[in-house]
């Protein structure tokens, strides 16, 4: 049962360690003499250095820790990451929010972000601010244990948009990726989200899943997939929701793992590389995010800090010292796993980037 898989950190596994990985990244692939290098790809088509468009959307890990630890998990989550973001980290936020107001939008994860202690105090402060809240939440940490059986109510008084995980919509699927039973609890807590309005026309209440592939390779069509969704969801359990997104698997962590282990890893990176589409490079959610890590450190995407890899030098790179003009002029810190956001349609944590 995946729910009782120790991390990689649990494990003392090579891929835990955020060096190794990038040094797997950045080898050539034994058949190719090696793949070019993202930013020489960037650089073909004009875009590089890769700066920003302009940050509107704080993307906050307020810990590591999950009651899931799934099979292609970039983050390393599971029960026995005891990484959580501290009140006082927090409070850094709040005071860089406060600074900054074309930060427009703040997106929670995690781990499970509802594990964290202060997660509903942070939520109701993120709140009287006037932002709007964006909390990536895996379904089942609602059902997990009674103190959480209250979020789809405590979501809504605070309107919170909710995007959650649903590898797809059989059980067979989703349990292989995610853990035994996780399909029918995602479905009794979307029910439950429907229940006091999300997803439903005029609630105003947003429910967004996100569908990542379980195996080697890039996702269909976001469209015909999101179509697809509603419709089976729909009649097979009569859970509506807003959007699905459509997210690539990037090579970071468990992944990364699980292709190096299956022998997938030099055909996945040529999928990426082949498929790579300058429109989608283009649009990017490092180009209007910043991240930042448990700790309060400053990444250009969820990726890069899971791969330790900080903002620009001469950027700020702790929240401590918070300079929003500074970060929106820094270049973007690239390596081989973005071929995976700019491949086919693109991907972000927003689904497709572009409507290819």
């Amino acid at each position: 049962m995946a729910t009782q898989l120790k991390s990689l950190k649990a494990q003392h596994h090579l891929f835990a360690d955020p060096a190794y990985q990038l040094d797997v990244l950045q080898g050539p692939a034994v058949e190719e003499g090696g793949f070019p290098a993202f930013a020489s790809r960037l650089r073909e088509h004009g875009l590089f250095p890769l700066k920003p468009s302009g940050t509107t959307i704080l993307q906050i890990n307020v810990g590591k820790m999950c009651n899931q630890t799934c099979r292609h998990c970039h983050v390393d989550a599971g029960p026995d990451r005891k990484e959580i973001m501290t009140r006082e980290t927090m409070q850094l936020c709040l005071d860089a929010l406060a600074q900054a107001p074309q930060l427009t939008t703040v997106d929670l994860t995690g781990g499970a972000p509802e594990m964290n202690p202060d997660f509903r105090w942070f939520v109701e402060q993120l709140h009287q601010l006037g932002r709007h809240v964006i909390v990536r939440c895996n379904l089942t940490i609602i059902l997990a244990n009674k103190k959480y059986h209250d979020l789809p109510r405590f979501f809504q008084e605070h309107g919170v948009q909710v995007v959650s995980s649903l590898p797809y919509f059989s059980a067979s699927r989703t349990d292989a990726q995610r853990g035994d039973g996780v399909f029918e609890k995602s479905i009794w807590a979307l029910q439950l989200l429907n229940e006091v309005g999300y997803g439903k026309a005029g609630s105003g209440l947003q429910l967004d899943l996100v569908y990542n592939p379980s195996g080697a390779f890039l996702p269909a069509s976001q469209k015909s997939l999101e179509a697809e969704f509603k419709r089976r969801l729909l009649s097979g359990y009569g859970i509506e929701f807003n959007q699905l997104f459509c997210i690539t698997n990037l090579p970071v962590s468990r992944y990364l793992d699980y292709l190096v282990e299956s022998g997938n890893y030099s055909s996945y990176m040529e999928k990426l590389v082949n498929a790579f589409n300058p429109a989608a490079a283009a649009n990017v959610m490092c180009r209007n995010t910043v991240s930042v890590g448990w700790d309060g450190y400053l990444y250009d995407c969820d990726f890069n800090q899971m791969l330790e890899l900080k903002v620009q030098g001469s950027a700020p790179q702790h929240l401590r010292d918070f300079d929003l003009e500074q970060l929106d002029r820094r270049d973007i810190v690239l390596n081989q796993h973005c071929y995976g956001c700019t491949a086919g349609a693109g991907s972000s944590c927003g689904g497709e980037t572009t409507g290819a």
